[in-house]
């Protein structure tokens, strides 16, 4: 498919999801909201595909929402304004839950929606020259739809600062409160990126995935007797799966597992 908001491109097992509106440092608006949704949808499906970049093109990783489309939902009623924030949830939600693990590459400065891109990723590694802003309530509005995924990655301590005064902040800031787990400098962010994605598409694929959903349905519930119970369940039967029985197969035998060949 040919997109207009994005680029998506497939190389030995990596997907790059590129954002490509740098002369709008990467606004996204509805069709935007649309491709992405898509594309990270489809490439979920793809057996093709170990790992998932998204990225950006330009100085800036992502503005948030564009103003043409902050204009146009200006005019919208209720019911229109719900329909159009519910596209936007829905696409947070089809990268939070996309199967394959995701890592987002952020290269410059990432604000409001932006923010929320990167936190239904599973790993962040930024530049130390990008900013980050939750600036919704100086335009009067909040940062609802991105909150589950932002308090998520940031903690609830760091969301209460952040929300209310939407001050601006650095990517060592963004790591001191969890919301980037690495920063580097600019030079070395492809290649922090590239060794990142090495250790993803190396590993079990079926095990990778089983991990991501683990750490989403496991956290936050009380460690009692269903817990318990969920858990042995969980690895008995990936010890039992093919790739399970190979991958200790392989470690024993002193080669390489099948899934790297």
């Amino acid at each position: 498919m040919e997109y207009q908001t994005l680029t998506v491109a497939i190389d030995d097992k990596v997907a790059a999801v590129t954002l490509n509106r740098p002369d709008l440092r990467n606004a996204f608006n509805e069709h935007a909201i649309a491709e992405l949704a898509l594309a990270f949808d489809e490439l979920g499906r793809n057996e093709q595909v170990r790992a998932i970049v998204l990225a950006a093109n330009g100085p800036a990783f992502c503005a948030g929402a564009d103003l043409n489309w902050m204009k146009k939902m200006a005019g919208y009623s209720h019911s229109e304004n719900q329909q159009d924030a519910a596209r936007l949830a829905d696409m947070l939600r089809t990268i939070y839950l996309c199967p394959k693990p995701t890592v987002a590459k952020v290269q410059g400065d990432c604000y409001a929606g932006g923010m929320g891109l990167v936190a239904a990723c599973d790993i962040v590694v930024a530049s130390e020259v990008a900013h980050f802003c939750l600036s919704e309530v100086k335009l009067g509005l909040i940062p609802a739809t991105i909150s589950p995924y932002v308090i998520k990655a940031m903690g609830e301590q760091a969301s209460r600062r952040y929300f209310l005064t939407a001050e601006r902040f650095d990517a060592r800031e963004a790591h001191r409160i969890g919301f980037a787990h690495e920063v580097v400098p600019a030079e070395a962010l492809d290649a922090t990126v590239a060794g990142i994605v090495k250790s993803l598409v190396t590993n079990s694929p079926n095990a990778v995935v089983q991990a991501k959903k683990l750490v989403r349905e496991v956290v936050g519930q009380p460690v009692d007797d269903a817990l318990l119970a969920d858990t042995a369940n969980r690895i008995a039967e990936i010890r039992a799966s093919m790739e399970g029985r190979e991958g200790v197969a392989s470690f024993l035998e002193k080669r390489k597992p099948t899934w790297l060949n």
